[in-house]
């Protein structure tokens, strides 16, 4: 039923977004070279609607490693303007660009010589003319019915902050393990941070000789739950041995397969992985190789322990 309002909305907000492309001049790079010029913080103020993009463009800048706060103005105007440095660098947003609350600290500012990026909807307007730099986010219509509420404005901004985010990161060759220190508690963090030895298996793993005979083995293999054996000689790794291997010397040496030993059908020189490998890395590997599971060994090759898919999980 209302399928066709929401359907519309999608398409008013996304108009939106690609109509800011022939908006972008010459002003986007200078705002861009002056946040990366900053030798302080990004303060980001807006009043409404403009400072609930504001504090979550704030937040997507800090975790980008731009370090950057919401301010609300009122509360820079009533005493708190200290907060905002003299390395600092202010964006200010309205979509009418004649914000009341914004104007008053244009003159605070300007005195102490901190740049303002304005983003609005009128390049004409007040705050457009006392920016050093100055973003069009306007639109042609809001996407609700009575074009009033602010949505695809908000929507519009957003985009533009998300826009300034990303020519940041490249500009800064941020990475995702910067990223990740910036996200410690998040599933992204966890996996480029953790190490394989804070989740590699250590207890009773399941370790055989190349001389061992291929029966025991599958005993070994069906006992365990790692669905490996791992051979080792002399204190070091040697081979591997997966069920699937088990499985296809039984098919292809049929009678004989009770003769056999381990060093006849392992695999040799098996994955190998140091403790202090992260685990989205050792997700690469298994990946890429199409196995399940990899050995944790020190410089001599001994064993440490393993990392099967399942610990890969976070």
């Amino acid at each position: 039923m209302w399928n066709s309002t929401a359907i519309q909305c999608f398409k008013d907000e996304a108009q939106a977004v690609l109509d800011l492309i022939p908006q972008l001049d010459a002003d986007f790079d200078k705002a861009i070279n002056i946040i990366l010029d900053c030798k302080g913080k990004i303060l980001i103020t807006g009043v409404g609607k403009s400072g609930h993009i504001g504090a979550k463009i704030a937040a997507t800048l800090s975790s980008t490693g731009t370090p950057s706060y919401y301010v609300n103005p009122l509360d820079l105007y009533h005493g708190d303007l200290g907060v905002i440095g003299s390395d600092d660098v202010v964006i200010a947003i309205s979509n009418s660009g004649y914000t009341d609350e914004l104007l008053r600290l244009v003159p605070s500012l300007h005195e102490r010589n901190i740049p303002i990026i304005g983003m609005s909807g009128n390049p004409k307007s007040l705050l457009a003319q006392n920016s050093a730099a100055h973003l069009n986010i306007a639109v042609k219509r809001e996407a609700d019915p009575l074009n009033l509420a602010p949505t695809s404005s908000t929507t519009a901004t957003l985009a533009m902050g998300d826009a300034i985010a990303c020519c940041l990161v490249k500009a800064r060759g941020f990475k995702d393990v910067d990223f990740a220190q910036f996200h410690p508690g998040g599933m992204l963090g966890k996996r480029l941070l953790t190490k394989a030895s804070d989740v590699m298996h250590t207890k009773d793993l399941p370790v055989v000789s190349s001389a061992t005979p291929l029966p025991d083995a599958v005993s070994i293999v069906s006992e365990g739950r790692l669905g490996i054996c791992i051979a080792i000689d002399d204190g070091r790794i040697t081979g591997i041995i997966t069920d699937g291997d088990i499985r296809r010397a039984m098919q292809h040496s049929k009678a004989d397969f009770f003769h056999l030993r381990v060093g006849d059908v392992m695999t040799r020189n098996p994955k190998t992985v140091p403790p202090a490998m992260k685990i989205a890395d050792i997700d690469n590997i298994l990946n890429k190789n199409k196995i399940h599971c990899v050995l944790v060994s020190d410089d001599d090759n001994h064993l440490l322990g393993v990392v099967d898919s399942f610990s890969t999980v976070i």
